[in-house]
């Protein structure tokens, strides 16, 4: 219960700022820095990735579509799609992230810390 409650007051700051960031991004993405843009798109791509598809939230949609590729639809779909843009993106997202994946699981920071 203490989880459920520290994570709806923290949704409850995080999420503005959020909203602020998306539109942070959008200007960014037309007029500023490619750096901090591409920084900001890679944080939004690990958020979708934990949130709508289930993975870890320091793995990109690429790197997780290609690793349950096997076992999920939706997985086949992102690769067939990724691949109309430049060929192979999820296994090299899967290459540079997997060790990433392997050390967070193995330290056990992917379990719940607040009980």
């Amino acid at each position: 219960m203490k989880e459920r409650i520290a994570g709806f007051i923290l949704m409850t700051a995080i999420v503005p700022m959020a909203v602020i960031g998306y539109l942070i991004l959008v200007y960014v993405g037309i007029r500023g820095n490619n750096e901090r843009g591409r920084a900001g798109v890679r944080a939004l791509d690990h958020f979708v990735n934990a949130t709508v598809f289930n993975g870890h939230a320091w793995e990109s949609v690429s790197s997780h579509a290609w690793r349950v590729q096997d076992r999920k639809k939706w997985a086949r779909g992102i690769i067939w799609l990724t691949d109309k843009f430049q060929k192979d993106h999820c296994l090299r997202a899967n290459k540079r992230e997997q060790p990433i994946v392997d050390l967070m699981t193995k330290k056990g920071l992917n379990r719940q810390t607040i009980k």
